[in-house]
């Protein structure tokens, strides 16, 4: 009789064979797809058999008929988008996690999984100096982390009024103004939209997308009432950051609740050196990121951080029969996030905190700093090309002389396939934008960029 165990070993065994294959190939691969959605339809096939194939033979096709088909997004020279790649000790705590196979919503079922998000999440409050009495948790992706801290934000300041949403709903609640960056990511709009809030109110921002604090006291001395402020650490185009200390301040002075987006920013905290930049973000009530990003954990593990334990249990708490009664003093996971049932991905968290160490971590953030100024540096020299940020986390935003010209050198870029660089619309026009996310970018990554850009543009 075939143990339980062995009917696992070859499909796994495939897996881990195609698996190294592609970590092997990845630094000198060509970055772009080989073939486009009609074509990977045609190798894979899309009629479900009637009789099913062997589990071996399942990734064996997929190993092989899907790699044409994917993006390099885990090379050194991929800076599109904001995505980083995936080191090796998360990469296989998550393989392990998946094996495992275990409900994360509770500590009774999986004391394991649960104890070690716990240590990750406070090793990330120490890490990133945020208030210990924090709730860490871990959604998806950083749009969820931006939801989970909005939607406490929500509770709180309608329960301030004295009205109960869980009860009573959105329904003839007293009106929430929200205020946001002009520039914020469209994450924070999705997450108004999901919690029923309606089109935010845009403050102005600076030439760098920093919120201006006199339209900011004018905005909120404007109106009364409930409100939400929310802030950006590392905005998408120059990465640079609020003025933390007064934005915040003033916005508790109104009352208001402040949740900072920082999906890739607010690991700037973690470095001595770029901390200052980010004076009194602790100060906040709420703040979402995306461990994937900057830490380069795999898919998808976000992370949600609430200073108010209470305002998280009456967004996210359940009740119901099979569950027990009383709660201890500690959130459950179920109790931080938006999912009842999960797996438990902070545990890659855990694992890529540990394999770095404190050091580790401050010198992977610099790292990406470090790279991000000399591709800045080196890209001013190129004839007819500007730099229009000033670089001071992970972010270049690049243009050439008029729109039609950005857009012919990125298309070149694109057809180029050694390196990945999007495209996007900044200060009134068309740019280029290099986002340095990923822990194995070298500097013969970003040579091999500058040489890129350099054959484009000629």
């Amino acid at each position: 009789m075939t143990s339980n165990g062995d009917v696992f070993s070859a499909p796994l065994a495939a897996a881990a064979k195609y698996a190294q294959i592609w970590l092997d190939e990845i630094p000198n691969r060509g970055i772009n797809p080989k073939i486009d959605v009609d074509q990977v339809r045609a190798a894979f096939g899309d009629v479900l058999p009637k009789v099913g194939v062997d589990a071996a033979e399942v990734i064996e096709r997929l190993g092989t008929l899907g790699e044409p088909g994917l993006m390099g997004m885990g090379s050194g020279r991929f800076f599109g988008w904001v995505i980083g790649g995936t080191m090796p000790a998360p990469l296989a705590a998550d393989w392990l996690i998946s094996t495992w196979d275990q409900n994360s919503g509770a500590p009774l079922l999986t004391p394991t999984v649960v104890t070690l998000e716990e240590i990750a999440g406070e090793w990330l409050l120490e890490i990133l100096g945020l208030p210990k009495t924090a709730v860490v948790g871990f959604p998806t992706g950083a749009q969820m982390a931006n939801f989970g801290g909005l939607i406490a934000g929500r509770g709180e300041v309608l329960a301030r009024v004295g009205w109960d949403v869980n009860v009573q709903g959105l329904f003839g609640a007293p009106r929430i103004r929200v205020l946001v960056n002009e520039e914020r990511h469209v994450t924070i709009d999705t997450s108004l939209r999901y919690l029923g809030l309606g089109e935010p109110e845009a403050i102005a921002a600076d030439d760098q997308g920093r919120i201006q604090i006199s339209a900011l006291k004018a905005a909120l001395e404007s109106g009364s009432g409930p409100s939400l402020l929310a802030l950006q650490a590392g905005n998408i185009h120059s990465g640079s950051f609020e003025p933390f200390r007064e934005a915040i301040e003033l916005a508790h002075q109104h009352g208001a609740w402040v949740h900072v987006d920082g999906a890739f920013g607010l690991w700037a905290l973690a470095s001595p050196t770029l901390r200052p930049l980010l004076d009194g973000i602790e100060l906040a009530d709420s703040w979402a990121t995306d461990a994937h990003k900057t830490l380069n954990v795999p898919y998808d593990c976000g992370v949600s951080i609430v200073n108010n334990a209470g305002a998280l249990r009456r967004a996210f708490g359940v009740e119901a029969s099979y569950l027990p009664s009383e709660r201890d003093v500690k959130l459950w996971p179920s109790e931080k996030v938006a999912e009842l049932s999960r797996r438990g991905r902070g545990v890659t968290v855990w694992a890529a905190l540990l394999a770095l160490g404190k050091d580790g971590v401050i010198d992977l953030v610099d790292g990406l700093v470090k790279n991000a100024k000399f591709l800045a540096s080196e890209l001013a020299k190129i004839p007819g090309c500007r730099v229009l940020n000033d670089v001071v986390f992970t972010q270049v935003s690049f243009a050439f002389e008029n729109d039609e010209r950005t857009e012919e050198v990125g298309a070149a870029l694109i057809a180029d396939h050694s390196i990945w660089i999007s495209g996007s619309h900044w200060a009134d026009q068309k740019i280029l934008r290099i986002s340095v996310s990923n822990w194995s970018t070298s500097a013969e990554d970003c040579a091999a960029t500058i040489l890129a850009v350099r054959r484009a543009a000629g």
